[in-house]
């Protein structure tokens, strides 16, 4: 069995290290190498599991790939087409992929199709999800009548907060606010169509965006998820 990566240590700028992919400097991109540490709810446990990394990286380029109609950060996932210094650490095959140097969406942008998690949390304390108003009767794991749009803010540390579509909106704009959630829902409503073929249901699911090239506002058919 091949040992856990928990930690990269190469000879590249690091730009940072997050609960579970490390993030280095490329020149002008990024290389993103996902570790086999395991984190659930903002805690990094340990043992980490084999091989992890590797799943959780083909996952997100099944995705990027079936979304190929939205522009994505990913420049390159082939490790034989990685630059020399890259391709220099075998360990990283499939581990990692180069991606755009894009400015961060300072908002998680998550849409929820079941009550569950923290959404199911502030339904039973106010009948309202992010300020959305839901029937009231829904139980653990309820579907919804049709998917929301739930922001939360992006937190260094801890757990990230809730927040109102009007928040969003104070922080990057009516405009981007509005482009955002209407991709968000539609993107979380083909993935949870196409899984539900598969068998699988997503209950909810978070989208992180950035902007690319210097632009301010998304173009009307892409994004930079």
């Amino acid at each position: 069995m091949n040992r856990a990566i928990l930690e990269t240590s190469l000879p590249l700028p690091l730009a940072r290290r997050g609960k579970v992919r490390d993030v280095y400097e490329l020149e002008h991109d990024l290389l993103f190498v996902a570790t086999d540490r395991i984190s659930a709810f903002d805690v990094v446990l340990s043992p980490g599991i084999p091989d992890k990394g590797k799943i959780l990286n083909q996952i997100s380029i099944f995705w990027f790939r079936h979304f190929a109609n939205v522009d994505n950060h990913i420049i390159e996932s082939d490790f034989d087409r990685f630059p020399a210094e890259v391709r220099a650490h075998p360990e990283l095959r499939g581990h990692s992929v180069i991606v755009k140097n894009c400015r961060v969406v300072p908002v998680e942008c998550v849409a929820r199709g079941y009550l569950v998690g923290s959404g199911l949390k502030e339904y039973q304390q106010s009948g309202r999800v992010c300020g959305i108003e839901l029937e009231p009767g829904l139980t653990t794991a309820s579907k919804l009548r049709e998917p929301i749009f739930t922001p939360a803010t992006k937190e260094e540390s801890g757990h990230d907060i809730n927040i109102s579509y009007e928040q969003m909106s104070a922080i990057v704009g009516e405009d981007l606010t509005r482009q955002l959630r209407d991709l968000t829902l539609r993107l979380y409503s083909e993935a949870a169509a196409f899984a539900l073929t598969r068998g699988i249901i997503i209950a909810d699911t978070k989208f992180e965006f950035g902007l690319a090239d210097g632009k301010n506002r998304l173009d009307r058919r892409s994004s930079d998820p």
